[in-house]
């Protein structure tokens, strides 16, 4: 007996995949970022949006062009592609596992031989990832099976890495929020894309620079509106921008995520993804974000932590804050990073539990042969 807790000790320190010692479980939290007040330009209905040009589609983040300091969003990656001209950042995305990056169908829609694919992790400046930053491999492309190119309906992806990340200041995981989390009560949220540099100029390898801006979620029905988008934003799609404009998603933004601090913790909610919109930073003309709470059972069932049976269910209706208030125990669990059962942590007890009973069935078969 003594020889097995021997035995279930020395597994239990060893670390799985490299993986649990640095990430711990935890989701949505950022080490490096400076508070938000002081270096994010706050946007509300009484500012002159009219004085942000966005004619060209390129000012629709906040006027910090030299891009967001390291680290400062340590969830948001970069997709890129390797052409005979060079490689390319096709789209962004978010880590959300040790081993996973979620991202939209869209962006791999001519996506070819996805091993001439990437993903840089824990990078600001794509010309310098820096020391800090990691690179990896598409082992797995998951496209949404009812993804719609046409409408942008289901426009979701996961990516499955060759090898799990490591996390650190600069790398994080993000949290994907379940049913229980009012997303529409929440009122801090922020985007990032990258942008050229001023100084990139016509250079033939253009300096490509993280940069954020603080948006507002619309109300989905405002934003179908008739003098809006007149019905073509989706029951699972988020709007965040400005009524106004002038703050926005563009091209190249494609998959940046969407991100909305808790309303009482200090973490944040990985809520969209840049899906779609008509034009940069226009008037009621907001960006369209693929919501991810929509499809938190599908993400569960592709990554293998539920069965395949579990996502052939209609979805249930979201409550509202009203209705959450009186729901039952399973709406008062709102996930905290630190203590939830989020993806890493139920990944992690997955593998301890298999590799555990794999390992105990092999000791039991040596002890018996000892025996014998």
């Amino acid at each position: 007996m003594a020889l097995l807790w021997l035995f279930v000790l020395l597994f239990l320190a060893k670390p799985v995949g490299g993986t649990w010692d640095t990430c711990r479980g935890t989701c949505g939290l950022r080490p490096m970022a400076f508070d938000h007040s002081s270096v994010v330009a706050e946007y509300s209905q009484d500012n002159d949006y009219d004085s942000l040009d966005s004619s060209d589609g390129t000012a629709e983040y906040t006027d910090n062009s030299a891009g967001v300091h390291p680290g400062a969003w340590p969830g948001v990656i970069s997709v890129q592609a390797t052409w005979d001209n060079g490689t390319w950042h096709m789209c962004s995305g978010a880590l959300i596992h040790p081993q996973w990056v979620l991202t939209v169908a869209h962006c791999f829609a001519r996506a070819g031989d996805i091993s001439r694919w990437e993903v840089v992790i824990g990078a600001t400046d794509l010309s310098q990832p820096g020391p800090e930053a990691q690179l990896r491999h598409i082992q797995t492309l998951v496209v949404h099976q009812h993804y719609d190119p046409r409408t942008a309906r289901n426009n979701i992806a996961l990516l499955e890495l060759d090898q799990p990340v490591e996390c650190s200041d600069y790398i994080q995981l993000g949290c994907v929020p379940d049913r229980s989390l009012a997303v529409s009560a929440l009122k801090t949220c922020y985007i990032a894309g990258w942008r050229n540099t001023p100084d990139s100029g016509q250079s033939p390898s253009p300096r490509l620079v993280l940069q954020e801006a603080k948006v507002r979620l619309i109300d989905v029905q405002l934003c179908n509106s008739s003098r809006w988008y007149g019905g073509a934003v989706h029951p699972q799609d988020l709007c965040a921008g400005y009524p106004r404009g002038g703050i926005d998603t563009c091209q190249g933004d494609i998959g940046g995520p969407l991100v909305c601090k808790d309303n009482t913790g200090d973490y944040f909610w990985l809520v969209g993804l840049a899906s779609w919109g008509k034009g940069c930073a226009g008037a009621k003309r907001p960006g369209v974000f693929t919501s991810i709470q929509q499809f938190h059972t599908w993400i569960q069932v592709q990554m293998g932590l539920l069965p395949p049976e579990a996502d052939a269910a209609p979805p249930e209706p979201f409550p509202s804050p009203e209705e959450e208030s009186e729901g039952d125990l399973e709406d008062d669990m709102n996930p905290n990073p630190d203590d939830s059962e989020d993806y890493s942590k139920v990944s992690f007890q997955q593998q301890i539990l298999g590799k555990f009973l794999n390992l105990l069935l092999e000791l039991l078969q040596f002890l018996k042969g000892e025996k014998a």
